[in-house]
């Protein structure tokens, strides 16, 4: 008997050659679209992946492949995990990724949920990742894929270590996206040469901080540009419109550049300095989720990765409370709370957590 799997359908080429990769390979495939923001602007997105150009592509292309399709409506559990999510942490002064709380709450849980309910034995999405089971680890594992700067491991460290046994990434050992492409162009998919999209799914033209005066009680609120030495410098119109490492834009002159170095919270305060001050060796992360390991009651050595696009980074880490604790080998530029921290021990995702300090 077939396996089944219910294939997490964007719209856009990554997924759709996943779900024919998968039929290819002999599989029960079902395409499934989530519906998750219902915003206009987000709708009719060109390239987005929650709208109804993305519903129209993936239910396109899920014809040409011959296999049932439905949109599975989770705009509620979209709300509470990735958009109220979004919005609390701006609160908080921090820089989230909504994808990571997106994959965890909606995909990972709520729609594996529904497709075993369904009788799928597993799912699939088009994210450039590996899983497979460590004889030496006695478990399933997360790995990098082989697709290099294009491996998506990182915004996947959340995934609950139960459920890697029901996961499937069909793109996992394809170098790079012109690959993908050339099998969707030979099948006719009529996704081959469409864009990927760049921007926050709900935020398809960019400007989060529209979005967050719009859909918040954060609205702007003048308050003061600081030195380290809490010397004012200049003023500006909210916090949530400046991050870790900024530049331009500050709207202050100075001898030297100066960069955004945090904020102050209590005292609605951006504190920026200059580019040496931007250098951190020891961060503190939260809510983190354990893969590789049950436990890290010594000191390990790991690689770290501090945001989507950087390198890892050697270091140590050390479970302290209910934190780890993480000293770099080498200071790190710009690190950002909100963000994520991942750990890998060769090519396998130990696990990851929250940037809180």
């Amino acid at each position: 008997m077939k396996k089944k799997v219910v294939v997490g359908m964007s719209g856009g080429v990554d997924s759709s050659v996943a779900a024919y990769l998968l039929k290819e390979q002999g599989y029960d495939v079902i395409g499934v679209t989530m519906q998750i923001w219902q915003d206009d602007a987000v709708e009719t997105t060109e390239n987005g992946c929650c709208g109804i150009s993305a519903v129209d592509d993936a239910r396109r292309v899920a014809g040409q492949l011959d296999i049932p399709y439905y949109v599975m409506n989770f705009k509620n559990e979209f709300k509470k995990s990735v958009i109220d999510y979004f919005v609390d942490e701006y609160k908080r002064g921090r820089t989230p990724n909504p994808c990571i709380a997106c994959n965890r709450y909606v995909k990972w849980e709520s729609l594996l949920k529904r497709s075993l309910d369904i009788g799928a034995d597993y799912i699939a999405t088009g994210h450039y990742a590996k899983t497979e089971y460590s004889n030496e680890y006695k478990r399933w594992v997360l790995k990098k894929s082989n697709a290099g700067k294009k491996d998506q491991s990182y915004v996947l460290w959340n995934i609950p270590k139960d459920l890697l046994s029901h996961v499937l990434f069909p793109l996992a050992d394809f170098e790079d996206k012109d690959q993908i492409r050339e099998i969707a162009r030979k099948n006719n998919l009529k996704v081959a040469n469409k864009p990927d999209s760049e921007d926050i799914c709900f935020v398809p033209d960019g400007n989060y901080k529209k979005f967050l005066e719009n859909n918040s009680n954060i609205k702007p609120k003048k308050g003061n540009i600081v030195n380290s030495k809490g010397q004012v410098l200049g003023t500006h119109m909210g916090l949530y419109n400046y991050t870790i490492g900024q530049r331009k834009g500050l709207g202050i002159s100075n001898s030297v550049p100066l960069f955004v170095l945090g904020f102050n919270k209590a005292k609605n305060e951006v504190i920026v300095g200059e580019e040496n001050e931007l250098y951190k060796k020891e961060i503190i992360v939260s809510d983190f989720n354990l893969l590789l390991v049950d436990e890290i009651d010594s000191w390990m050595d790991v690689e770290v990765k501090t945001r989507y696009s950087s390198k890892v980074a050697k270091a140590k880490i050390l479970k302290e409370d209910n934190n780890i604790k993480v000293v770099f080998d080498e200071p790190q530029r710009a690190i950002t709370k909100g963000q994520s921290a991942v750990f890998y021990v060769n090519d396998i995702v130990l696990g990851g957590g929250k940037i809180i300090s």
